[in-house]
């Protein structure tokens, strides 16, 4: 499939944190896939392929109400926030090898206005990616929301490789600066200090509220379809050079694994970028998903960009800021544009390859890698190059 595919539409709705959008899930969703669909210059009836990021909607109603009336090709990936991803990489094969022509991979929530995360597990305890080991042996403890599942991930690298709250916050204090650059972020206008993560309040140790991502409302979507297609559409293709998916084992249940720091994407980045015939010392910037800034750190490590144990020293010194040697979320990240679901750092690395971010646009940038992560570490990962 190398090189075969290509994203060729890219849309978005407002991101804001407010009592109410004033839109619908399902709203979201179709406002920014309009707008997708019309960056490709395509009409709704050319999409016969719909990915929907899992539980929030379904292809059916989406196909319904844009007017897609060819649909024959449906899937929806279950692997939480690496799902975006995923699903970029199977748009990829289903084009390539005839499923679809055109596939629309859509995401939105009113993450913020309606059931937030934390209440949706303590009133469903279905939607905890862990199942009958969450329900059974977290729970029952208090370990019921995303930054304590992943907090014990993050203190057990600063036990073995001596992290400080210092390279968080340096993170923290990074995606705030990118945020800074890019008007349709929650976070344009609000700079951030080391000082400032320094003193906010401790979460979930060592998590404090400056180290998790916003809850928002918002949508995102992007059109993928083959590299032979795109040639006869009018605007500037991003190809898919790369890409795979992988899960952690036991991918239910996060404290008795073997190694509790290899997840899914240790195993999906060396196929990724072999796939690519690429090393991460080609990408120019990364688009990182940030649900909190340990994450990140785990990630630029298990992605190849520097060792394991070795992340704190990589994220320090700006390497990750504006015009540093490595642009981590140059739109801000989820931490600080918005939590769309990592579909909002797809458009930003379509962005950045378009030359169309303006006054955070990376210069010279030629290959960009997108992570997703999701659930207890399910990972993702797209390399991404200028067309």
């Amino acid at each position: 499939m190398k090189s075969q595919a290509c994203i060729v539409g890219i849309g978005q709705t407002e991101y804001c944190r407010a009592p109410g959008s004033g839109m619908s899930q399902l709203g979201l969703h179709l406002q920014a896939s309009a707008r997708a669909i019309a960056d490709a210059g395509l009409e709704p009836a050319a999409i016969d392929g719909i990915m929907p990021f899992p539980n929030l909607a379904n292809a059916e109603e989406i196909a319904a109400s844009l007017g897609c009336a060819n649909l024959r090709f449906a899937a929806t990936i279950h692997t939480g926030g690496a799902a975006p991803v995923a699903s970029l990489n199977l748009a990829a094969a289903a084009v390539t090898h005839g499923m679809a022509d055109y596939v629309l991979l859509p995401a939105g929530w009113n993450g913020y206005s309606r059931t937030r995360v934390r209440q949706t597990v303590s009133t469903d305890v279905a939607s905890i990616p862990g199942g009958a080991i969450a329900r059974d042996y977290y729970l029952p403890y208090g370990f019921v929301a995303p930054p304590q599942w992943y907090s014990v991930i993050a203190r057990r690298h600063m036990h073995e490789f001596k992290t400080r709250p210092e390279h968080l916050g340096a993170i923290a204090v990074a995606m705030r600066q990118h945020a800074q650059r890019n008007p349709a972020a929650v976070m344009y206008g609000r700079p951030l200090t080391l000082d400032d993560y320094m003193e906010s309040p401790m979460l979930a140790d060592p998590y404090r509220i400056l180290d998790c991502c916003l809850e928002t409302d918002g949508g995102a979507a992007v059109v993928v379809t083959s590299a032979e297609r795109a040639r006869d559409l009018p605007g500037t293709p991003v190809t898919i050079v790369g890409g795979a998916s992988g899960q952690p084992y036991p991918a239910d249940e996060i404290t008795n694994r073997s190694d509790i720091f290899t997840t899914g994407l240790s195993i999906a980045a060396p196929q990724a970028f072999g796939r690519a015939g690429m090393t991460p010392d080609d990408i120019d910037a990364a688009m990182v998903y940030d649900c909190f800034t340990f994450e990140v750190l785990q990630q630029l490590e298990e992605i190849g960009f520097c060792k394991r144990g070795e992340g704190g020293e990589f994220v320090e010194g700006g390497r990750i800021a504006p015009g540093g040697a490595l642009p981590v979320n140059t739109h801000g990240g989820l931490m600080s544009e918005a939590h769309v679901l990592g579909m909002n750092h797809v458009i930003e690395a379509v962005r950045q390859l378009r030359n169309e971010a303006a006054a955070r646009q990376v210069a010279d940038v030629e290959t960009v890698a997108v992570t997703g992560w999701g659930d207890f570490g399910d990972g993702s990962i797209v390399i991404l190059q200028r067309s």
